[in-house]
């Protein structure tokens, strides 16, 4: 089997093939606990990464609020880089004198070689907020890769003096900032009847609302 038929089964076990060179997929896929109709129309490569979606506008519109999600995850995994030695051990030191400092109730994840960590920060409507910090062998000489769930690009200055400290600080600034459009996002998300997406991630910007029983509108706040 190859690497491509395998990797689709295992992530849409409702997805068959529909033709001999496989270049074609079709069947259902879950997402917010329905089951929605999905075509895959893979390159002659077969490379997924420029596949051909073709589903419904439901569907579609589940995804496009995940979207700048997908692209920072994978663009952070593009950049990780194999240690071909461990870090040193001051790596290791600097990083738990950081996170002390910090406060170990801010972090929510770390793995086994504390290269890729999740702390977490609460803004002043009590909404909890991640950001993920893939740390490379060289930290703090060269700059973490970073993503988080934000309705804009963030980008944090970084120097080689530069700490766990002063990302986070940034971080807290940037949500800061953008505490008057989750307020609101939050206030039509409580007191109308939102159709899509069902479950927004906090970097969607736009909602589908029923006005009525027989049609909706949708808005885009950062249009």
């Amino acid at each position: 089997m190859a690497v491509t038929e395998a990797s689709l089964l295992r992530q849409c076990p409702l997805l068959l093939p529909q033709n001999r060179s496989k270049t074609v997929y079709e069947g259902f896929i879950s997402a917010q606990g329905r089951d929605f109709h999905l075509r895959i129309v893979l390159p002659e490569d077969l490379q997924l990464k420029n596949a051909r979606l073709l589903c419904s506008w439901q569907l579609r519109t589940i995804l496009s609020g995940y979207h700048r999600i997908v692209q920072q995850e994978v663009a952070l995994k593009n950049r990780q880089e194999l240690y071909a030695l461990p870090p040193p051990p001051q790596f290791y030191s600097s990083l738990i004198e950081e996170i002390g400092t910090l406060g170990w109730d801010k972090l929510v994840y770390a793995d086994t070689c504390f290269s890729t960590i999740k702390l977490k920060a609460e803004d002043a409507s009590g909404r909890e907020h991640l950001i993920t910090l893939k740390l490379k062998a060289k930290y703090p000489a060269e700059s973490p890769d970073y993503f988080v769930d934000f309705p804009v690009p963030f980008c944090a200055s970084w120097t080689p003096q530069s700490s766990l400290i002063s990302i986070y600080s940034q971080f807290l600034a940037a949500i800061e900032s953008l505490k008057a459009f989750w307020d609101v996002m939050d206030e039509i998300d409580e007191k109308t009847w939102v159709l899509e997406p069902e479950k927004p991630p906090r970097s969607a910007t736009a909602r589908r609302i029923a006005l009525a029983s027989f049609f909706s509108s949708r808005h885009d706040l950062l249009s």
